[in-house]
């Protein structure tokens, strides 16, 4: 029987070894917080000629995330490569012939990427927000305020989430192409598009994304949702949950 830290060690070491990998992580950080700062900076020279309704329930936490809707798809690219690279390279037989307990193999593999995912999106999101409040100026809003640090935490948490779904769903669907091919137009697209239309618009509500994103709203009339932020986080972990127990199995039952 492999033994676990052997195992563990040996992901950390595919991980950086995978320059691909590494680099999508640096542009999840680099990508959400370039956007959110820009945003801001929209926002604080416009704020004074918005609506008063909007003025009311400006969420000044939320809007610093405004970046992460396209950082989330590096975190999402981080998950497909991260399983895929062995299939795609045929290593995925020698994984298996070293560590024959697929179940050991494949949640050591969540658990290191899981682990470095979180750490980066933490980074991201405390960054994000520090920065974001500081170009809204007097619009801004405090660590300290109701609401607002576990809106940060849970912008950390959202972004290790998204990687992990990812990762779950490329092991079921086992190929970097098919897995691109579906996430990407469903994160980028489908899910707002169906986020806005009427007559899918509750069904959408509980997308991992949509789901998920609540979290990081500290006023209640930023995101029209029948849940509020730790019901929409609980969801989003439901949905990562479901897709690396889908993967597990496929993993179990299929050959490599």
């Amino acid at each position: 029987m492999a033994s676990v830290s052997r195992v563990l060690q040996s992901e950390w070491t595919k991980i950086r070894s995978v320059r691909s990998t590494l680099w999508t992580l640096a542009a999840a950080l680099v990508v959400t917080i370039a956007l959110s700062a820009l945003i801001c900076v929209f926002t604080k020279s416009e704020f004074d000629d918005m609506p008063v309704r909007d003025r009311m329930t400006f969420d000044p936490t939320y809007t610093s995330f405004a970046g992460m809707g396209l950082g989330q798809l590096a975190m999402i690219a981080f998950g497909v490569l991260v399983v895929s690279a062995e299939y795609n390279t045929g290593m995925i037989r020698s994984s298996l012939a070293a560590v024959p307990q697929r179940g050991t193999f494949l949640w050591c593999k969540v658990l290191v990427a899981g682990l470095l995912v979180l750490v980066v999106g933490m980074v991201t999101s405390f960054l994000t927000f520090f920065i974001g409040q500081a170009l809204l100026g007097d619009h801004g809003a405090s660590l300290g305020d109701t609401g607002v640090l576990r809106a940060v935490f849970g912008g950390g948490l959202y972004m290790a989430l998204i990687a992990l779904f990812a990762m779950g769903a490329t092991f079921v669907l086992r190929s970097p192409m098919l897995a691109f091919g579906i996430l990407m137009p469903f994160f980028f697209l489908i899910s707002n598009i169906l986020g806005g239309v009427s007559a899918t618009k509750k069904v959408a509500q509980y997308l991992p994304d949509q789901a998920g994103t609540t979290v990081m709203s500290v006023v209640p009339e930023t995101l029209d949702r029948p849940y509020g932020p730790w019901a929409g986080l609980l969801i989003m972990v439901a949905w990562a949950v479901v897709a690396l127990v889908a993967g597990f199995f496929v993993l179990k039952k299929r050959d490599a």
